[in-house]
């Protein structure tokens, strides 16, 4: 507990400041840990970008504690879509986002769905042994919010979210 009196506005600044709190069984376990592009307050996000920016973070975590011979695959929970090896993600405000990927026959796959409908699975799944290196979309996903925020911040204000015909997923 802390004696430090906030005004009104540090008061609203510091819960609209993302936390993150985890607990794992095994001590050893890799806590995550906010990148300082989601660590500022930034309370003129969207729903998209909030759910974007921390399914991004969720996977990027996963992706930490991967194999060389693994990938990041993902479900979504009380769906018949099954599980797609995670290509690249977007978003579109205020409140879609979208995964890209392929589904276990190698079919090109999109789903499109809202913030208010979004419970996935992670799951690691064995990667195709003709690629040289593990593809962690995570990693890329988090460095383009960092990148994003350090524009915001250089420009003093929030960059424009991307549109549907350059999505955000296909940056870097």
């Amino acid at each position: 507990m802390t004696d430090a009196i906030a005004t009104a506005a540090e008061a609203e600044e510091n819960a609209a400041l993302p936390r993150l709190h985890e607990v794992h069984c095994d001590p050893a376990a890799r806590s995550a840990t906010l990148p300082e592009g989601l660590r500022q307050a930034q309370p003129a996000k969207s729903p998209a970008r909030w759910a974007y920016e921390r399914v991004a973070l969720y996977i990027r975590n996963f992706e930490a504690g991967l194999e060389a011979g693994e990938e990041v695959a993902l479900a979504f929970t009380g769906s018949e879509t099954g599980v797609i090896r995670i290509e690249g993600m977007g978003y579109f405000d205020p409140d879609i986002l979208s995964f890209y990927g392929r589904d276990p026959s190698g079919a090109k796959t999109q789903i499109v769905q809202h913030v208010s409908r979004i419970s996935v699975l992670l799951r690691a799944v064995r990667r195709d042994t003709a690629a040289p290196s593990p593809e962690r979309i995570g990693f890329r996903l988090v460095a383009d919010i960092e990148a994003e925020a350090e524009a915001e911040a250089e420009a003093g204000k929030p960059v424009p979210a991307a549109t549907p015909a350059t999505p955000a997923a296909s940056r870097g």
